[in-house]
């Protein structure tokens, strides 16, 4: 090794690249990421099917006693307010002859209910005739999670993706086992915010899984654990089906997930993390640590010479200061604008499509579990495109064909059914393509000390997307393609934006400001010749 090659600085990622990207510590790691990503899609959506739509009736005092179910052979007589497709009865007709005959000109509303489930979430909070009241626990739950990620973007960036996401994760444990032991329906509602602002980890263990490999890896790295995700989506409601108790339910999903409090003693800090808060030390024993783990020998002389830009080498500057210099770049800030748009078009678009998967007609348990087995081609077609073909374009191109096949959807005639779902279904496919791709695209534009930050900021504001979803499918009773119209529509924005956006997979993940406002600039390197002297001179 030459004198030039011992001085030469070593940059974070060579050594990540030496650790390598799948040894054993990797795959470790791994395993226990896979857990969190897995019950945090449950948590995100359980509300679909704890709080599902039921029927009911009205309960007729001189009809109906103790005994009496919802099912009843005067059922679709007895009220004015009965159609094919549900039965919800806020109003009633008088009886006449203990219910043989209903007189349908006088009509009085209804005071007591009975419901096709009884132990349903709707029966046992009594909110029959309140169609707004379940429809608000995804709201609530939605806008608790814009809220959070504000905080723990601020927490995982100074405390450590770490002690974010085990704080996190435990806390959401705790209060989604609170939630089964819920005993109105307001204080569930409160529980259900509180648990998506203060106990979802994923933001902070997305960080410290992108950060724990060389960026080549990542994607690939990024995909397995998106296919994790996927999988928590598709068990989940076979785990409702089993256990259709809505409280029996939410227990089975959220106690595994208390095992995240022994993750403080087995979870390793992010080694990029512990660089960009000065803690060289820290930093230098994790990376002998994983190297004995992986068995790779990595030389104490390029330890020594490992280099991390440190934001003006000053240790004293606070998280807020450097938030605000983020903010203060005008790229950042123009990057910042684009990535709202961005996270509030797929929030919107794939909440939206969750939600009207229950609403399909068939089983809905099934329908919703095929609609997300759709997502594991397109994690690994995200995978795929994303090495070959970079970000940016890959984005584009999902962005603006997805959104034409949604805007085209509801023109399609009554007759071709199976046109109108092919395009839904490639819609789907797209729209989860493009949410991947928006989750690992917007880490790579900011840096290092504001990127969870920033990442979390980005997600927040989209969350308006995620509050809308759950209103979406009362616009069917206007037209019953304008859900799909205002989804191809927003997506179709999102691809054209995306043009102004630069391209990061090439570049190496930046650690300061001045660094991220490179990134997709085109610099001229510089150019070695010789003079007539045989001595070697730089061309600029």
């Amino acid at each position: 090794m030459s004198v030039e090659e011992l001085e030469k600085p070593v940059h974070l990622d060579e050594v990540l690249e030496k650790l390598g990207a799948f040894g054993r510590h990797q795959v470790v790691t791994m395993c226990m990421l896979a857990l969190v990503y897995a019950t945090n899609s449950m948590y995100n959506v359980n509300y679909v099917f704890a709080v599902e739509d039921v029927n009911y009736r009205c309960k007729i005092p001189s009809c109906d006693n103790s005994t009496s179910t919802f099912q009843t052979p005067w059922l679709t007589t007895s009220s004015p307010d009965v159609n094919e497709e549900s039965v919800k009865q806020c109003r009633r007709y008088t009886t006449t002859d203990r219910c043989a005959a209903f007189n349908t000109s006088q009509v009085v509303e209804c005071v007591e209910w009975l419901y096709d489930v009884p132990d349903s979430f709707v029966a046992e909070f009594g909110l029959a005739c309140e169609e707004w009241k379940p429809t608000m626990v995804g709201t609530a739950h939605n806008f608790g999670s814009m809220l959070g990620l504000l905080v723990q973007g601020q927490i995982s960036d100074r405390f450590g993706r770490k002690t974010a996401a085990v704080f996190a994760g435990t806390m959401g444990a705790i209060l989604g086992l609170t939630k089964s032991f819920a005993t109105s329906f307001w204080f569930y509602v409160i529980l259900e915010a509180l648990e998506a602002a203060i106990g979802d980890a994923l933001s902070p263990m997305f960080m410290l899984s992108i950060e724990i490999v060389e960026k080549e890896k990542a994607v690939l790295f990024q995909m397995i654990l998106l296919n994790c995700y996927t999988c928590g989506l598709i068990v989940m409601p076979f785990i409702s089906w089993a256990v259709p108790y809505w409280r029996t339910f939410l227990r089975v999903i959220y106690a595994p997930t208390l095992i995240l409090l022994t993750y403080s003693f087995f979870l390793d800090e992010s080694i990029r993390w512990l660089f960009s808060k000065g803690k060289r030390d820290k930093g230098i024993k994790l990376i002998e640590k994983i190297a004995k783990r992986n068995g790779v020998e990595i030389d104490k002389r390029i330890l020594n010479r490992l280099e991390y830009v440190d934001e003006e080498n000053d240790k004293t500057v606070d998280d807020k200061k450097l938030l605000l210099k983020t903010f203060k770049s005008r790229i950042m800030m123009q990057r910042f604008l684009v990535c709202m748009v961005w996270w509030l078009t797929i929030t919107l678009i794939n909440y939206g499509m969750m939600i009207s998967a229950v609403f399909i007609d068939g089983n809905k348990y099934v329908n919703f579990a095929l609609l997300m087995l759709m997502d594991i081609p397109s994690n690994v077609f995200y995978w795929l495109a994303l090495s070959k073909y970079k970000r940016k374009m890959p984005l584009i191109v999902s962005f603006l064909i997805g959104g034409i096949f949604c805007v085209l959807q509801p023109f399609v005639p009554k007759g071709y059914m199976w046109l109108r779902l092919t395009l839904i279904m490639a819609f789907e496919t797209l729209a989860t393509f493009s949410y991947n791709i928006v989750y690992m695209y917007t880490s790579e534009l900011f840096p290092t000390y504001t990127r969870n930050s920033m990442h979390a900021i980005c997600s927040s504001v989209g969350r308006l997307g995620s509050l809308l979803a759950p209103q979406t499918p009362l616009l069917i009773s206007y037209w019953s393609g304008l859900p799909n119209l205002i989804f191809g529509l927003t997506s179709l924005l999102s691809g054209g934006l995306t043009l102004f956006m630069p391209e990061t997979a090439r570049a190496e993940l930046p650690d300061t400001v001045e660094e991220a406002e490179k990134i997709g600039k085109k610099t001229l390197q510089p150019l070695l010749e010789k003079n007539v002297n045989g001595k070697e001179m730089e061309v600029m």
